[in-house]
């Protein structure tokens, strides 16, 4: 016991809003045929915030009787009171509230780290006495303390208004149709004559549209706001490769010493002084919030008709590909995550992307697929 109350002391973890116990479940009425506990989770475990609500069974509503909040943690029983929380081996349950039963809601702990309480199980219940609520089963488990999911990689490249492009180029930006585009298209400080083979329909001075496109193109040349939109994205886009070229301390240096096909990537910093080609096939396979950049300070080339494909529930949001040089997607190939490219990045018959072609010099696409992903 002494074990869990000196977490409880020194850690601060469960920490009263004093104006709401004693009138927090009486506050507002919560009745049904049978009764219900929940809880709402609000941050990580090392910053929790955790809100309860008693619906009160019907045949019990109007009668006088306890609430009971209590948490659970290695064989050990805490028990919520209106002067904190206490321990409880034998004898009555401490009392979270003594009112008229009519159920509501009340914060029970606030801003609280139980990062070293793993496991641990919180507790709603009422009754006219505990006995009451443990012979009836008016109690429930609402919560039990889990890990945060551990995040690999570097944290990611903030995009900025760049990410809200599927294609941006600086000097132009051109289609030998039909390519397919989901997201917008923009090009600065080059102006709307070089967005080409996309038979632009302008929409007043703008924006404009085009079949090839799910979203809107614009050029530098555009009416406000549109200019200065560009000029920002493009500043963010710099700003992203300067971030994704600096990070230091590689995880992998000079993998496959540039030839990376049949690779499978996890998650972390890749860093090359060549060019890098895929051959064959590679999988980038992670967790939905693990981060990858590659730094290459050469080309990256991909063979016609191969595959960079993704599993564990890596996302093309998350991946970023820094290169120095020409970016080339070859006939066929398929390709996941964002590209900053210093110079130009090349799509050609049939190839497709999931992820962003953010270019510093101009993108080229020959009935090509790019889909944006999510921010």
């Amino acid at each position: 016991m002494k074990n869990i109350l000196s977490r409880v002391k020194h850690k601060a973890w469960l920490v009263l809003v004093s104006a709401l116990l004693m009138t927090a479940f009486a506050a507002n009425a919560h009745a049904a045929v049978s009764a219900s506990y929940s809880v709402s989770a609000v941050g990580t475990t090392d910053n929790l915030t955790l809100t309860g609500t008693i619906s009160v069974a019907d045949a019990d509503l109007g009668l006088t009787g306890n609430y009971y909040v209590g948490f659970n943690y290695d064989d050990s029983w805490l028990f919520l009171t209106p002067e904190g929380w206490v321990a409880h081996t034998t004898g009555p349950y401490p009392v979270f509230e003594t009112s008229v039963l009519s159920g509501g809601t009340a914060v029970l702990i606030t801003n609280a780290d139980v990062s070293s309480l793993i496991g641990g199980q919180l507790y709603l219940g009422y009754g006219l006495n505990d006995s009451d609520m443990v012979n009836n089963g008016k109690y429930a488990q609402v919560y039990t303390v889990t890990a945060d999911a551990v995040v690999q990689g570097p944290s990611p490249v903030l995009l900025g208004s760049s990410g809200n492009f599927a294609i941006l180029a600086k000097t132009a930006v051109s289609t030998v149709p039909a390519s397919s585009i989901t997201g917008d298209v923009g090009v600065s400080p080059a102006a709307t004559s070089f967005l080409t083979g996309f038979s632009l329909t302008l929409v007043g001075t703008t924006s404009a549209t085009s079949t090839q496109v799910t979203g809107s193109l614009y050029g530098a040349d555009m009416t406000p706001p549109t200019n200065t939109n560009l000029t920002t994205a493009v500043l963010d886009m710099q700003t992203a490769y300067t971030d994704a070229a600096g990070r230091s301390t590689p995880d992998f240096l000079n993998l496959g010493a540039g030839n990376i096909g049949g690779q499978t990537l996890a998650a972390g910093l890749y860093t090359w002084g060549t060019s890098v080609t895929i051959p064959g096939d590679v999988v980038i396979s992670g967790g939905a919030n693990d981060v990858w950049i590659f730094q290459i300070s050469g080309d990256l080339n991909i063979s016609a008709n191969q595959r960079v494909t993704l599993a564990g529930g890596a996302q093309a949001k998350n991946i970023f590909w820094q290169v120095a040089g020409e970016v080339v997607i070859q006939a066929g190939a398929h390709f996941e995550g964002n590209i900053l490219s210093q110079t130009a990045i090349t799509m050609e018959t049939g190839a497709s992307l999931h992820g962003r072609a953010l270019a510093q010099t101009m993108v080229a696409l020959d009935s090509a697929t790019v889909v944006k992903p999510a921010l």
